[in-house]
């Protein structure tokens, strides 16, 4: 049969499918669908009956009845149009409206690919297919039969409304109930062939299936009769609607979806390709292909994340060569012989390498972990002092005003002596005094300084500066430490951090440095003794820092809030404030400051300075104080609500005391009667290394509580756990592979990977 001869109803009918293959089996092909347009034709369509149920299928479905059609016209099987675009906003999907547009934003989710990144929190299994009879009370299953009866009525409250549906097979029949849904009274009565999912339970007269999910087309089982995905959710979405659309992209989208790892690299891993890893990490075939999904999008993620991390190391290495320096053995053996103390193993150990990465032409890119009062500041201290006797320039950032004083008296206590002059800008300097000391820094009179951000200000000017010391760089981003490293020629970077970070962490948060780590405390340091409060012993507590303050020491005392809370159960400083001066302490009142983080950072600065000059006794505050005071007169810390803390955090907040050598005193005061949580709390009772302690919280309490809810959340992980050390070290080697391979990811094959690279870049927290 010619075209010519073809009846004019075939030509159409071929026409339309075709085009709902270019459309993706949307049924957008005629007005109204193409169930519609087959109706409209009257009764004699013969084969194209078949389509008569189009409309109320799925694309996947809608495809494979369109090619059972086209096969009964004597045409070629069509499929969907392979120019699809996952970068597509969500609104191509059908019944995805402006609406559902603006919720979907809510988790995050603006394209298809979003969509299709979205990962389940959890699984339900419904993979049991059972006949009725065989449904036992307590067992998930999903059950297949008619709907021989279903009604809605009120409950015996009055409040709400039942629906009861008697759901039979050819073994027997079983109940189900659902609340205040009585739109499904119209939709399931009388349907055949039906699928119910759910737990079973046992009721007064019979088994029953509460609130099951049920699927009408049961050769297309999304929401029973499979695993079936639970996805995180906002106001306004449902899982059914979820998980429909998500069916649409999956079917339509999934190879659209660009491939990011290599043939090759998929089989030496063991890992699906990507349109497989889609489908079974939504609609899995069993619990193996659901995990092997998990496993790709981990192992992507953090090979992306590690690749972006060797780029960003190998810009700041070779975008300039660094200015190497000249180590003069005589300047370090003056620097070593006038310590008033001796250095520890680690410190030696942690000196010979920045001095090893200085002597280099490319800058270094180092960070110096170390516990608190592991004495970080006298290995940055040897470093300034090498440069100084090259003729260079060093500066020193803080992120407070408080400790960059504290780094100022420090370095001018060690460095003064051997002709080295130290300045400190900070905000509070006048201005004219700034000008000056920046007209000497322009002029390489002053050989380092030490400052806030100030310091990377417009008008900061270097004559030779050739190395940064970027203190608590958790605190400053990418842009800030490259700011302080525009100040100069390519300048050699020391990044310091008293948080202690697992290796895990340490792998991926700071891939891009070299890690020295001190993890001895100097000789004489005493450990703080820590002791684990119950709740109704607080007076107790209060007496004990009075006798303290009384004795001439200065005490904190750290909340986990701000304010008083509706949803947190837990005491907030400014109340407690407000208590303890009118209260506990109110003979003391005038020696109580109060310090939380929603205070201006003049006024943060100025409670930190008077408590640090003694003129406040006994300081009220939140988690603020964990790092950047250090007053030496202080020798006891209460901290309540401890166990809303890491205990890498705990022991951040237990180092604020006990460094001016007196017994000093930490007190963890619990508001929970959990035992495990108190037993966690009790680790600090026995444990003083942070970065035992540190992995310990990892552990527990995932990578939030080791390197803060921002650092954690910049990883932007979606599947990828920073506790998965052989997956990290894995990407890790893959990474540096392909990077010497194709160090700018350009070769056809890293295309996806070159685009999920850059995407990574692109995002702020990278700027």
């Amino acid at each position: 049969m010619t075209a010519d001869s073809e009846p004019a109803l075939v030509r159409e009918a071929r026409r339309l499918l075709e085009a709902e293959a270019a459309a993706g089996f949307d049924d957008s092909s005629t007005p109204g669908g193409l169930s519609r347009w087959v109706a409209g034709q009257g009764r004699n369509v013969g084969s194209l009956t078949r389509l008569s149920q189009y409309s109320r299928l799925r694309p996947r479905t809608r495809q494979d009845l369109a090619n059972k059609v086209l096969s009964d016209l004597g045409s070629n099987k069509v499929s969907p149009s392979v120019g699809r675009d996952a970068a597509a906003p969500v609104t191509v999907l059908p019944g995805v409206g402006a609406t559902a547009e603006k919720r979907l934003a809510a988790l995050s989710i603006q394209t298809v690919s979003d969509l299709l990144h979205h990962r389940p929190r959890r699984y339900i299994d419904h993979s049991s297919v059972v006949p009725i009879a065989e449904a036992e009370p307590g067992r998930e299953v999903t059950v297949i039969g008619d709907v021989v009866e279903i009604r809605a009525r009120p409950a015996k409250s009055g409040r709400v409304r039942v629906i009861e549906a008697a759901i039979a097979d050819e073994t027997g029949q079983i109940l189900a109930v659902w609340f205040n849904q009585v739109y499904l009274a119209k939709t399931l009565r009388g349907r055949r062939n039906v699928a119910f999912a759910g737990r079973v339970e046992s009721a007064a007269y019979d088994r029953q299936l509460t609130s099951p999910e049920y699927e009408l087309d049961v050769h297309r089982m999304v929401h029973a009769g499979r695993l079936v995905p639970v996805y995180p959710l906002t106001r306004g979405l449902s899982q059914r609607q979820l998980r429909r659309w998500m069916a649409l992209a999956v079917d339509a989208y999934a190879t659209a979806v660009p491939e990011t790892l290599g043939a090759a690299q998929r089989r030496a891993h063991g890992l699906p390709d990507i349109a497989t890893a889609i489908r079974n990490l939504h609609f899995p075939v069993d619990s193996a292909a659901k995990e092997a999904a998990a496993r790709r999008f981990a192992f992507a993620e953090l090979l992306v994340y590690q690749l972006a991390i060797l780029r960003r190391r190998r810009t700041w290495r070779e975008s300039q060569p660094g200015r190497p320096v000249r180590i003069h053995r005589d300047a370090l053996a003056a620097f070593g012989g006038q310590l008033p103390f001796t250095l520890t193993e680690g410190q030696r150990v942690a000196v010979a390498e920045v001095l090893n990465d200085l002597r280099r032409d490319r800058p270094m890119s180092r960070l110096l972990q170390g516990d608190v009062g592991s004495g970080k500041t006298v290995v940055a201290a040897g470093a300034l002092h090498a440069i100084v006797g090259d003729g260079w320039q060093g500066a020193i950032m803080a992120p407070t005003e408080v400790l960059a004083e504290q780094h100022a008296a420090t370095l001018r206590e060690l460095l003064t002596p051997l002709g080295v002059r130290v300045e400190l800008v900070t905000g509070s300097v006048p201005a004219g005094e700034k000008r000056r000391i920046w007209r000497d820094v322009e002029h390489g009179r002053v050989h380092v300084v030490v400052g806030t951000q100030a310091i990377i200000q417009r008008s900061a000017r270097f004559a030779r500066l050739n190395l940064a010391v970027v203190d608590e760089q958790h605190r400053f981003g990418v842009q800030q430490r490259g700011e302080i490293r525009s100040k100069g020629y390519n300048p050699h970077l020391l990044a310091m951090s008293a948080t202690p970070i697992p290796r895990t962490l340490a792998l991926t948060v700071y891939g891009d440095l070299d890690v020295s780590v001190l993890r001895e405390l100097p000789k004489g340091r005493r450990p703080v003794k820590t002791s684990f409060v119950p709740n109704h012993r607080r007076g107790d507590a209060y007496a004990f820092i009075r006798r303290e303050v009384t004795a001439g020491h200065q005490a904190f005392i750290v909340f986990p809030i701000i304010e008083e809370s509706e949803s947190l159960n837990a005491r907030a400083a400014t109340d407690e404030h407000k208590r303890l001066t009118r209260g506990t302490f109110a003979d003391l009142a005038d020696d109580v400051g109060l310090l939380h983080g929603r205070m201006s950072a003049a006024s943060k600065e100025r409670v930190m300075r008077a408590f640090r000059d003694g003129q406040i006794k006994i300081l009220v505050s939140t988690a603020v104080i964990e790092v950047g005071i250090d007053v030496p007169n202080a020798s006891i810390i209460l901290i309540e609500g401890a166990e809303r803390f890491g205990l890498a955090q705990l022991h951040q907040l237990r180092g604020r005391v006990g460094r001016g050598g007196q017994d000093s005193h930490c007190l963890l005061m619990s508001e929970t009667a959990d035992p495990r949580e108190n037993a966690r709390l009790r680790t600090l009772q026995t444990v003083n290394d942070g970065f035992a302690l540190a992995e310990r919280d990892l552990e527990l309490r995932g990578p939030g509580n080791v390197i803060g809810t921002r650092q954690s959340g910049a990883l932007g992980f979606r599947f990828a756990s920073v506790t998965d050390l052989p997956t990290i070290q894995s990407a890790r080697v893959d990474a540096e592979a392909v990077t010497r391979a194709d160090p700018e990811l350009t070769r056809p094959e890293h295309a996806g990977l070159a685009a999920a690279v850059a995407r990574l870049l692109q995002r702020n927290e990278w700027n």
